[in-house]
This record gives structure tokens, sequence and C-alpha cells, in this order.
């Protein structure tokens, strides 16, 4: 059964600092428990009358060192601090052993270790973010501690996940690779190339446990301590500082079973105050000169509008497309703006999204495009007479699809108004296109692409140059298609909302402006309801054969002919 005073949490510990991780020093305590532990500290405890063994003197190892300092030890180590183990010494004294420039610059620095008196670490060593090391266990795929976990998916795929070293930096001038996109990627590609590109910095603080006298075995290296440092200034230590908790505890196995325990703390010496006070102060002035320089970009003083005038800011995005015939579609749109509307001259008021591949959705192909476009206008009220109408503006766009042959057709024309209350609005626009009679048309769209187009994108409502009373339309066969979904955000700005010296007139007036707005917006979307309902039964009627059409066209005469109608038409004669 387990010590309670034994630290039995040895999950990561993840900080973050600012200060620099150079700063960084660890205690690592280790020791060896053994009965005679145990009693050399019970002994230390009794009165002068017992024998004390403390007196007795401690035996010698081969390698000259004594016994008790292989089975305690205390070492500080610095981020990055190189403590060479037994078996690297023994490795690196043979110069015959090094190959590269690494393990060059090892063997020189024993060489000085040796000269200077051997090394002051026995047990206790480090690799360092350079060293070619390991660690099996951080590959091991299980989350929990349960002996029947089964590993999921997401833990299978980021346990080959690789992170960039921080020291690695580009070659310039590199050759461009044959292949950049690999349609086909094999398990040991996505392996090789699945790398975090957040640098990383790791170091382990190992421990040699082999048996008395006979350090610089492999199998006896023990990790105590691992730690990882990204870019960031994020500190992952595992397992936690030990602090007032108790050691840890490593069981080793074999015939004697010898137990370990060992303890981690963070004796970074603390900032003094006048550094901690100089650091604040430049942090300070570091935050100070953001923050101006994001006042210099927003402007310190609110623009605010010409009185009488109205500002229109439309935040959009083309959502998607559903129900057209081909795929690969695109949308184009433009805006048009009334009399008495201007816009900034660096305003576009046209644009075209990227063509998007649809995917089924129900009944519907569906093409997702969230394309995002900005609009900025103002409204100058000039006529202010009663009678006068004024024009919102409006969005004319058409949809397009483009096949593999470079093979363009028109698939729908539409015209939305732009909502005249701010907040958010969702519209989903119906949009048809232009035909012809006969099937020459349909096979000339099939086999070689183009259509009938319009030449002027204002004759989807009323154009632009149209002069007259009445526009006729008549001979002009049309087939409705998809559907188009717009999202608007849409904000109003006006000095009548807010300022109360204004004149009580021109306040009014902009008052009375959204209202005929509003009023028109809603009679156009009726009068575009009635003329789609009047369009699709007219494309109904076509549809069906002409067999039944005269059935119905003579039904209607024989009803006319009937005794009560004619009786009705006398009575609305009389």
């Amino acid at each position: 059964m387990a010590d309670p005073s034994w630290n039995t949490d040895t999950g990561e510990a993840v900080y973050r600092s600012r200060d620099p991780v150079r700063n960084l020093r660890l205690r690592v305590h280790l020791q060896r428990i053994t009965s005679s532990t145990f009693l050399y500290q019970s002994a230390t405890q009794l009165g002068d009358d017992l024998i004390n063994l403390a007196t007795f003197n401690p035996h010698t190892s081969a390698s000259g060192h004594r016994r008790d300092e292989e089975e305690e030890e205390e070492v500080v180590i610095g981020w990055q601090e190189k403590l060479f183990s037994q078996f690297e010494v023994d490795l690196y004294q043979n110069e015959s052993a090094c190959q590269t420039p690494l393990d060059h610059q090892y063997h020189q620095e024993i060489l000085e270790l040796e000269a200077s008196g051997g090394r002051k670490n026995r047990r206790i060593f480090t690799y360092t973010d350079s060293d070619r090391y390991t660690n099996l266990e951080e590959h091991f795929q299980k989350m929990t501690t349960s002996e029947n976990e089964v590993p999921s998916f997401l833990v299978e795929r980021m346990a080959n996940v690789r992170r960039r070293r921080q020291d690695r930096t580009s070659r310039e001038g590199s050759l461009l690779k044959s292949r950049i996109i690999t349609w086909r990627p094999t398990e040991e590609f996505i392996r090789n190339n699945h790398v975090i590109n957040t640098p990383l910095q790791t170091m382990y603080i190992m421990a040699d446990l082999g048996p008395y006298g006979k350090l610089g075995q492999k199998n006896y290296e023990q990790v105590l301590c691992t730690l990882k440092v990204d870019s960031n200034g994020v500190i992952t230590v595992k397992p936690d500082f030990t602090d007032n908790k108790g050691p840890y505890r490593i069981e080793m196995e074999g015939e004697k079973q010898e137990v370990w325990k060992y303890t981690i703390d963070n004796v970074s010496s603390p900032a003094q105050r006048e550094e901690e006070e100089r650091e604040q102060r430049v942090f300070k002035d570091l935050y100070d000169r953001h923050k101006e320089y994001l006042s210099s970009l927003v402007g310190s003083d609110f623009e605010m509008t010409i009185p009488g005038s109205l500002r229109f800011f439309v935040n959009g995005e083309v959502v998607s497309a559903q129900g057209y015939e081909y795929d690969s579609l695109y949308v184009h749109f433009q805006l048009e703006l009334p009399d008495n509307w201007l816009s900034p001259p660096h305003q576009q008021l046209s644009g075209i999204t990227q063509t998007c591949v649809t995917k089924s959705l129900g009944m519907d192909n569906v093409a997702y495009f969230s394309y995002p476009f900005t609009f900025e206008m103002s409204f100058f009220h000039e006529d202010a007479s009663p009678d006068s109408l004024p024009q919102w503006p409006v969005l004319y766009f058409e949809v397009i699809s483009l096949d593999f042959w470079q093979r363009y057709r028109i698939e729908g024309y539409g015209s939305i108004v732009l909502p005249s209350t701010p907040g958010t609005h969702t519209l989903t626009i119906s949009t048809w296109r232009p035909v012809e009679l006969g099937t020459v048309s349909e096979l000339r769209r099939f086999f070689i692409g183009g259509s009938l187009e319009l030449e002027d994108l204002s004759y989807v409502r009323i154009p632009g140059t149209f002069q007259g009373r009445r526009l006729s339309r008549f001979g002009f066969r049309t087939k409705t298609t998809g559907s188009v979904t717009f999202r608007f955000h849409c904000l109003l700005q006006s000095r009548a909302f807010l300022d109360s010296s204004l004149p009580w007139r021109k306040r009014q007036s902009v008052m009375d402006l959204m209202g005929r707005f509003s009023q028109q917006s809603s009679i156009i979307n009726v009068m575009e309801a009635f003329q789609r309902a009047r369009r699709r039964m007219q494309e109904a009627r076509e549809s069906l054969p002409q067999d039944l059409v005269s059935a119905a066209s003579t039904t209607n005469l024989l009803a006319s002919s009937s005794p009560r109608h004619r009786a009705s038409q006398g009575q609305g004669s009389l």
C-alpha cells in the first residue's frame, strides 16, 4: 500500500511567463529509499547515550565516489544546461566515436571537465534540445489510467505530430517542389509532414538509477522531468513542481526492486524591485504606443454627417445559391444608386464571387459562397415636396456557371432592394433567365455553352435609361431557376436621430423619408410577389399537353353557354 505522503499526480502543468526562459532554475533532489536510510534517519534523532550511525565512515566505490554521494544527490539546473551522464562521458572520451560537430563539442567539454577534476553530478544528468533523445512515453496513446481504454482516432493521429525546432531557419533560395498538392497522400507521407508550426524547445532531466558502482547503463535511465517551452512563453512541466507536496516515487524493476524518491523545486531568483518597476514602465510605454497607433488609425473625432443627409452602411454577404441546373457557380453583382445618392470615390459598387462547387442538400444542389462585401453611400434630400418619392439603392446580380471546358452559361438574374431598416436581414431572392422557343437554344446551351443575356442588368427591374410612363415586356419569355441567399447588416447614420438643435422641418423630412422608403419597399415586394406568381402560372400552363388545354377551353365554353350562366348574365345586364 502506498504511503499517503507520496505525490502520485504525475500529470503535466502549464505556466506562462513573460520573463526570458534562460532565467529558469530548477533544484532536483534524488535519494534512494532503503532500510538503512530509515535506520540512519531514526538513529540521528536518538540521544547521545546510544550508538550514532552517522559516525560510521561510508564505503567508497571503485570509481572513487562515496556511496552516500550515489544514494543521494541534489543539483541546481538551468534552462538547456548540459549535464553529462556516465554513459556520455565514456562515449565521448573516445574521439573516434564522434561523428557530428555536436559530438566533437561534447568531446572537448568532457576533456575540460576531466582536466578540472571531473564532473560534479553523479546520477542526475540532462538531455537538451540538441541531443538525439526521444522519450517513448510521450508517444503512449492512452489518455487515462484505465487498462481497458481504446485510443480514439484523434489520439492516434496526434501521437505522430511533430513540432518544429525553435532554432530551425528557412533556407533561402530553395527550389520549388515539383508537386505542390499531393492528391493521394500515403500514411507515411502524412506522418512525415504532419508538423505543428509553433516552435518548441524541449529539455529532459534524467537520472541514472543503476546499481551501486555500475553507472553508465542505458537501461537504467529514467526521466525525472520534461520541460517544454514554445515561442509564446508557455512552459510545460511534467510532472509539476513539488513545492509543499510530497516527493515523487520511482520503483525499479529487478530482484532488489529499489525505490527512489525525488523532488523538483523552482529556485529561479526573483526579480529585484527596481527590475520589476523598470519592466512595468517598459510594458506601459509599449501599451501606450500601441494605443496611440490604434487611435491614429481610427481618429479622435467621431465623423458626423451633413445636416439633412442620411448615411447608409451595408456589410453584406453572398451566402449561398441553390436550385440551379449546372455546377461550378459564381455570382456577379452590382449596386445601382438612384438620384440624390452618392458614394465615396474609393467605393466599389460591383463584385464577383469565387467559383464554388455545389453539394447535395436534400433535393437541391447548394453552392456556399460566404463572400463578403461592403457598401457605403449617402443620401442628400434636395426635393422636399411631399409628392416626390425617393428611390432606394438596388442590388442587381446574375448567377453564372462555368464548366471544365470553360463554357459559361447564364443561370439566372435577380435584384433586391437594400433593406431600409437597420439590423440584420437574411433574404432569399428567386431568379429567372430568358429563354427562346424551340430546342435549338437549349441544345446550344448544353453543348457549346452560352445563352441569351441581358445587355443591361437594370432590365431585371426598370432600366435606368427608361424615361416613359409604361414599360412593356410583351413577348419576353423567361424561365424560373434557382435562388440566391443574401445576408445584410445595415447601419443608418443621421444627425436627425440625435441632434435636437436642427430645425423641426429638417428632422421631420428625414423621418418622413425613411417612412417613404419602408412604404415603397413594401409595395415593391408585393408587386414582385404577384409577378412571380403570374410567371409560375404561365409556366405551368405552358407545360400542360395540348389536349388538356383544349379540353379545358371546351369546358369553359360549355360552362358559359349553360342556362344558369345565361340567366346570371341576363340579371347582370338588367
